[in-house]
């Protein structure tokens, strides 16, 4: 592919001077635009050692508003980089929406630096191509625009400019070891640039080459692509109906439906108070070593909790940490969306909170949002509901690839129990804070919700991320069951590592 490029295209001084300006102000139209629309816009800049990364993106900052981009380089990962699955970093610099990211290197990294300089094994750069496909397919169904260049240059332009840059003492320095091997292994590089444009290019982010041997033409060549990928995508936008996001409607009844896996729980099963006692102490204790045992073997864990409105995930979560050191742990409260979460790929406000390795994060409430209250009260579309199912089994498979434990918890009560606890809320004056006129209404749709939630277990409980149903009519059978579940995992969890 890359040897058929023809690298002696160039573009005349009076041809340049009389196109460029208006490319210039073109971008800066469609960065407006972009604002306006609230589109996401990713740049991602590879290409050879020398091939002029750096200068082109100098030069496409200056025709930009700086309060609108971020330039993100990208370097070996930093200390707490590598505690975290190694896509964590990269979901963290992805812009707002109307924002520009432009990234000096990227996460191909991984498949091509990682995999070329034996960073990382076979195994890994493999998986990696998955990650970073379905990464960049999260993005763009979540609306970013996705623009790949690589500047190209062949290996004998590579040692002109290799000669030009060490006889200027103040940037020699940027011809060092790697980049001296990277040409002396020009040809298995190549091999592997080329592997990494077939497997990763993509109509939804394809790669664009840039014949960079002349200046003037790398400059008219990326500032046309990127505006064409944005223009192109305003206009999809205002040619295609914007979908309404609806409110779930009544379940109709099937006869062919029948009783679902909530509607077979025991919600009988309860502990004595005695017993309950025994338990806790026996297992909190046994918690505590195993969080110390984690942190000695790097190994992360995600505790998620979801479940009915008072089903009693609070007291569950507070018995868990009571037998867990403070200092291992994190407890992540799930809410609505703030405005910056909402400018941002759902997702990302979940990427930012997943633990480093030896430590353990405890969402209450999760990621799953998106398939339950959003989907039945309407905050999403029908699309972007179906979608989630893929995209959470993606997100915690990447958890478990890096070696994270998980753990997922559905508190299940039945709806007399729930009424019960609904009016004791009202009428003790400390847990008054505790019922709102959202638990009452929520309540109205019980029947919608069982819905979503029986999906929700059928669709995304994984061998790497299986549900536990805890049967919560008895909060202390509840505690115990969940608090034995975790240990459990945890130690699966470490004979693995």
């Amino acid at each position: 592919m890359l040897e058929l490029v023809d690298l002696s295209k160039k573009i005349e001084r009076d041809v340049y001077d009389e196109t460029f300006p208006d490319l210039e102000i073109r971008l800066g139209e469609c960065q407006r635009a972009a604002l306006g629309a609230g589109v996401p816009v990713i740049c991602v800049f590879e290409g050879w050692d020398a091939a002029g990364k750096g200068t082109i993106i100098n030069r496409l900052t200056q025709a930009l508003d700086p309060r609108g981009f971020k330039v993100h380089p990208t370097n070996a990962p930093t200390e707490e980089e590598r505690l975290r699955p190694w896509m964590w970093r990269f979901w963290r610099t992805l812009p707002a929406a109307g924002s520009f990211a432009i990234f000096d290197r990227s996460w191909y990294g991984r498949v091509l630096i990682g995999r070329m300089e034996g960073l990382v094994a076979k195994k890994e750069w493999e998986q990696a191509y998955k990650d970073i496909q379905e990464y960049e397919r999260q993005l763009a169904d979540g609306g970013a625009v996705i623009v790949k260049f690589w500047l190209h240059i062949d290996k004998k332009e590579q040692a002109r400019r290799f000669k030009k840059i060490q006889k200027n003492e103040a940037i020699a320095w940027k011809v060092g070891k790697e980049e001296r091997k990277q040409h002396k292994n020009y040809a298995r590089w190549l091999e592997t640039v080329e592997e990494m444009l077939e497997r990763t290019s993509t109509a939804y982010a394809p790669w664009t080459i840039v014949e960079a041997t002349q200046g003037r033409y790398v400059r008219v060549k990326v500032f046309e692509t990127l505006i064409q990928a944005v223009t192109g995508e305003l206009e999809r936008r205002a040619a295609r109906p914007k979908a309404k996001p609806k409110p779930m409607p009544r379940p109709k009844k099937s006869p062919t439906s029948r009783r679902t896996i909530l509607d077979r729980l025991d919600l009988s099963l309860a502990l004595k108070r005695e017993s309950y006692g025994e338990q806790l102490d026996e297992l909190q204790d046994r918690l505590f070593k195993l969080e110390h045992e984690l942190y000695a073997a790097r190994v992360p864990a995600v505790i998620a909790y979801e479940g009915s409105d008072a089903g009693g995930k609070g007291g569950n979560i507070r018995r868990l940490t009571r037998g867990l050191d403070p200092r291992g742990y994190e407890v992540v409260p799930i809410a609505a969306p703030t405005t910056e979460e909402l400018a941002h790929h759902y997702l990302w406000r979940f990427w930012t909170k997943v633990p480093k390795a030896g430590h353990i994060t405890i969402f209450d409430r999760t990621w799953y949002g998106r398939v339950l209250v959003e989907r039945v009260e309407g905050f999403c579309t029908e699309d972007e509901w179906r979608r989630a199912f893929r995209e959470i089994n993606e997100f915690e498979r990447q958890l478990a690839d890096s070696g994270a434990a998980i753990v997922k918890f559905w508190l299940h009560i039945d709806q007399a129990e729930q009424l019960r606890r609904f009016k004791a809320r009202e009428e003790i004056a400390y847990k008054q804070w505790k019922i709102t006129d959202e638990d009452w209404r929520n309540r109205k749709k019980w029947d919608r919700y069982k819905v979503a939630v029986v999906d929700m277990l059928q669709k995304t409980s994984t061998t790497y991320a299986p549900w536990t149903i805890l049967e919560a009519n008895d909060k202390l059978y509840a505690r115990i069951k969940a608090l034995r579940t975790v240990a459990d995992a945890l130690e699966a969890a470490l004979k693995k590592a």
